[in-house]
């Protein structure tokens, strides 16, 4: 393009309406022009809030689990209206969830932080809600958000029951021992029986109907109930004050003109500005420029005490300084770090290049600063005889990999090559040279370029999930069928009620990963709901696929395939 075609295009651009570019809180549109694209913040006019008004017995901290679409977000938007943090409009409609590819999808992919602050019974409180995502590919942001809590909200649907989804989200919470509290939403719908979910919670979760809060989300109905539950069933934190500085970041996001923005939660100690602190994780020494908490904007405090969860801006410019799961303490007051987070293990595997290679350190940047705000992401460096420099990148399925590509075209305007999605197979090596150069004997295979001769290998083993379906007990015959034609063994069969079945089976997970959960829910008319996790490797008969352009093969369009 040329300059002037640049030049115009660019200020094209710039006459559009343009969102405010701090991220926090409900769109906002500003006016026109090159005013309309300075920056705003939100802290620099605001008061300070004085945080020790909430000691520790004051503060609960909890994440609101469920299913896709049970309406957790809904529920989020209503306990910030109660509580008076935001101001109760109709256009309150997923106001935690951010992201542009959020909006437009309807789903939440980034667990997202708000402080509320609710008087119960004469006594102020500071509950910290953290909203997450309902997905399978996104698991990794709710074992991550459940770090930072001492209870859930386990939410449910009134018509649709439990799902694959709650089950999963149900033992994440209950293998962290923390509080749960099961809601059950959408009571207003025509079709809502409460009862039976109610039913269903007991049975699958040992939890007792008596437990249960009916809330309708959308109309308000109940939700003091659930605020009233969280105060009395969820513990505080366990942690002093008087202890030394001790701060877990289980979120970050890069701010252009601030650098690293991280999210903490605070469990021993306090902090403020001009304090020095360490990072366990580099060594490094910073200074506290701001620390505040979100509402869900952020919102400067004088102090974050032990027990609180808010932001820290530290003056960290490289986006590898906030590594999260990490400790950060203070200077020459050295702390056990905290035990950080399980790293996310990729499930699918794609090759991503830039369209022009003059675009490389353009993408490499928006790569290192995009896996800073979603570090499931796995990056190797690769290269292609045909389509240059790039990297192999891992992913936690393949909606995780489309809103990741939707993300770097979104937010940093670039244009990339995705290559056919494959899973990670290991191959166990008999030729003594090819032991030598890897020094080991069992290899994992990322690409199928790399995929070795037969002849030099003594096994091919492939990732297995072991997958978990509820659906309506009619289409049990049809479902069992497509399972078999995936090479599927069933591990149980549970009828969670007279007309819901929890169907358990080991599936090898290149037979899942593409089009599998499409052609459950076409089989299902949409009612079966399908979740899994990881269930290690298992011998398998592995060929190479080829595919020849004018007689020579195209490695970028290889494959690995069961013969």
């Amino acid at each position: 393009m040329s300059l002037t075609g640049r030049t115009v295009s660019w200020w094209v651009r710039l006459r559009r309406p343009c969102l405010t570019a701090a991220p926090r809180g409900p769109v906002v549109w500003l006016p026109t022009g090159l005013a309309a694209c300075q920056r705003f913040y939100s802290s620099r006019d605001k008061e300070k809030i004085d945080m020790s008004a909430y000691p520790v017995e004051s503060i609960r901290n909890f994440s609101i689990i469920a299913h896709v679409d049970h309406g957790k977000s809904t529920l989020a938007d209503r306990l910030l209206e109660i509580t008076g943090t935001i101001a109760k409009t109709d256009r309150n409609k997923q106001v935690l969830d951010k992201l542009q590819v959020e909006r437009e999808r309807g789903i939440t992919v980034k667990a997202q932080s708000a402080s509320l602050f609710y008087n119960y019974k004469g006594v102020n409180y500071l509950l910290n809600l953290i909203d997450t995502p309902g997905h399978v590919d996104f698991n990794y942001e709710v074992s991550r958000s459940l770090s930072a809590c001492q209870g859930v909200l386990l939410v449910v649907d009134a018509n649709e029951g439990i799902q694959a989804q709650t089950v999963a989200n149900f033992y994440l919470a209950f293998e962290a021992q923390l509080a749960i509290i099961p809601v059950i939403n959408k009571i207003d719908l025509k079709n809502a029986d409460p009862e039976r979910v109610e039913k269903q919670i007991e049975k699958l979760f040992d939890i007792p109907v008596n437990e249960c809060i009916r809330i309708s989300a959308k109309q308000g109905t109940n939700i003091d109930k659930v605020l009233e539950k969280v105060i009395e069933k969820i513990p505080p934190p366990q942690c002093n004050t008087t202890d030394p500085l001790k701060a877990l970041v289980f979120d970050s996001t890069f701010d252009h003109y601030r650098g690293v923005v991280a999210n903490v939660a605070v469990f021993g100690g306090e902090i403020q500005k001009g304090h020095r602190i360490v990072s366990a994780h580099t060594n490094k020494r910073y200074e506290v420029n701001e620390v505040g908490i979100l509402t869900p904007n952020e919102q400067p405090t004088h102090k974050l005490y032990a027990g609180q969860v808010g932001y820290l801006i530290a003056g960290m410019k490289e986006v590898t300084e906030a590594q999260i799961g990490d400790t950060l303490f203070m200077y020459k007051q050295p702390v056990e770090p905290l035990p950080g987070f399980k790293s996310a293990k990729p499930m699918v595997f794609a090759g991503m290049y830039p369209v022009d290679q003059t675009e490389y350190n353009n993408l490499k940047s928006a790569l290192e600063r995009l896996t800073l705000n979603d570090s499931s992401v796995t990056v190797h460096r690769d290269s292609s005889l045909a389509l240059g420099a790039g990297w192999r990148l891992g992913f936690l399925g393949l909606l995780h990999m489309e809103v990741f590509n939707q993300r770097l075209e979104q937010e940093y305007n670039t244009s990339v090559i995705l290559t056919a999605p494959t899973v990670p197979y290991k191959a166990v090596l008999s030729s003594a040279k090819l032991i030598k150069e890897h020094g080991k004997s069992e290899i994992t295979i990322i690409n199928p370029a790399q995929f070795p001769d037969k002849h030099s290998v003594s096994e091919y083993l492939e990732p297995t999930v072991l997958g978990t379906i509820i659906t309506p007990q009619e289409y049990i015959g049809k479902i069992i069928v497509l399972c078999q034609d995936r090479r599927a063994v069933q591990k149980e069969m549970l009828y969670i009620d007279e007309h819901r079945v929890m169907l358990k089976y080991l599936f090898p997970l290149n037979e899942i990963v593409v089009d599998f959960y499409d052609a459950l829910k076409s089989l299902s008319s949409g009612y079966a709901s399908f979740d899994y996790e990881d269930a290690g490797y298992q011998a398998a008969d592995l060929i190479k696929m080829d595919i020849l352009i004018n007689g020579n093969p195209v490695e970028e369009l290889s494959t690995i395939i069961h013969k």
